[in-house]
């Protein structure tokens, strides 16, 4: 059996924290070439995943949330949003993004991990197809991009009184 436990999540949430993307994956599938890829993904406010779509294999990708909160957006071919929904464990607790769907996520909260199911096998180099419209991870202007598509979809921190990121 493989298991998740508190203690699996937090050990993942300290590696993810000390990570320069601030973000850290285990893989529940054994080999890359597994035709269903399982894996949790602990993720900190700030990381920035760049808007991708899984194609040539067509794929389809499933976000379960199991702590903290995030946001799952996706887009038209020319970066417009289309949908958005907030991932938390009391609400919304997941949505499959369809295959040929341009996405990301952005992080909410500290200690975020998100459990990913999706089609395989995976190859490095025709997993992810990234959107031309939107900065690269590593390039000036994530940051911005993020709180963009925050006041986009107007997710605003009322304590704060500012947007998240």
């Amino acid at each position: 059996m493989k298991i998740i436990t508190s203690q699996i999540l937090n050990e993942l949430t300290a590696k993810a924290q000390k990570s320069a993307r601030q973000r850290m994956n285990l893989n529940y599938h054994d080999e890359l070439s597994d035709t269903l890829q399982r894996l949790l993904n602990a993720m900190e406010p700030g990381t920035y995943v760049q808007p991708h779509k899984h194609e040539n294999p067509d794929k389809r990708e499933l976000f379960l949330i199991l702590r903290g909160k995030a946001i799952a957006i996706t887009f038209d071919d020319h970066g417009k949003i289309k949908d958005h929904i907030t991932l938390d464990v009391n609400n919304n607790q997941g949505v499959e993004i369809p295959e040929h769907t341009w996405h990301t996520i952005i992080v909410l909260e500290k200690g975020t991990v998100l459990f990913e199911v999706k089609d395989g096998p995976y190859e490095a180099i025709s997993d992810k197809n990234f959107a031309s419209w939107a900065p690269k991870e590593g390039e000036p202007g994530c940051k911005a991009y993020m709180n963009k598509l925050l006041d986009e979809i107007n997710i605003f921190d009322k304590e704060k009184g500012t947007f998240f990121l």
